[in-house]
């Protein structure tokens, strides 16, 4: 139909602060989507009962119910994609926003551009879903791996990998969320929570190793170099 073809993208923003909220609605109108903006959490899920939107750009700290709360009622009747904005750096509360449900975070402050750019990551992403692609349910491995997480050990194409403590926690991380894109610093809060004197080039290390490691059990590289963004496990 002539509609799909000239869909233009809805996103709500949920965030309380007129700066932040504007600065978004700017970035995200010029990109040519249509942006409605809501203060407080229960006009947000008022908003998504009676319409649905493609995303939803939900802030965690808002004033009258907390952005964990707001997600978690959302996913009871809607799957829509969730980014979180935090001013939080706690590596918990990055890691209870993406189990219940949030497809990705983006800690305050943050560039217009590069929050636009993770918006353009995942309407693609949802783009191809419902144009018939058949990608693996969110947060599961892709088939390729199996994943004992009893043992902490991972195999790949039917050979279990020789992984040191940093590259199973990375890969593991990778390979549950197929396809979703995280950057060096939250792969550093999430990987490398309890380690110290690391750095940007850590990641990079490792992901490195990985590859190598990868290749020689199946021939392959399936992790993907996001340029500006970060890192990705193949779906």
């Amino acid at each position: 139909m002539q509609a799909n073809a000239t869909h233009v993208p809805s996103i709500l923003v949920v965030d309380d602060e007129p700066a932040i909220a504007d600065t978004i609605l700017y970035a995200l109108r010029t990109e040519g989507m249509q942006v409605e903006h809501c203060a407080l959490g229960t006009d947000a899920i008022a908003r998504l009962r009676g319409q649905p939107v493609d995303l939803v750009i939900l802030d965690v700290g808002l004033p009258d119910l907390n952005g964990f709360e707001v997600c978690r009622t959302l996913r009871t009747f809607s799957d829509v994609p969730v980014i979180f904005l935090t001013a939080r750096h706690e590596e918990i509360d990055r890691v209870v926003g993406l189990e219940i449900g949030a497809d990705d975070y983006v800690v305050k402050p943050f560039s217009p551009r590069e929050l636009a750019a993770r918006v353009r990551v995942i309407l693609r992403r949802m783009r191809g879903r419902s144009d018939g692609a058949s990608p693996m349910p969110a947060q599961q491995p892709s088939p390729p791996f199996v994943h004992d997480r009893d043992g902490a050990r991972l195999a790949y194409r039917g050979q279990w990998l020789d992984l040191t403590r940093y590259e199973y926690r990375l890969l593991a991380l990778l390979a549950d969320h197929p396809g979703r894109i995280y950057s060096r610093a939250q792969l550093m809060d999430l990987v490398w929570d309890d380690a110290l004197d690391t750095s940007d080039r850590t990641v990079d290390t490792h992901i490195k190793t990985l590859r190598a490691k990868l290749r020689a059990a199946g021939d392959d590289d399936p992790i993907r170099t996001h340029r500006g963004m970060g890192y990705s496990l193949a779906i």
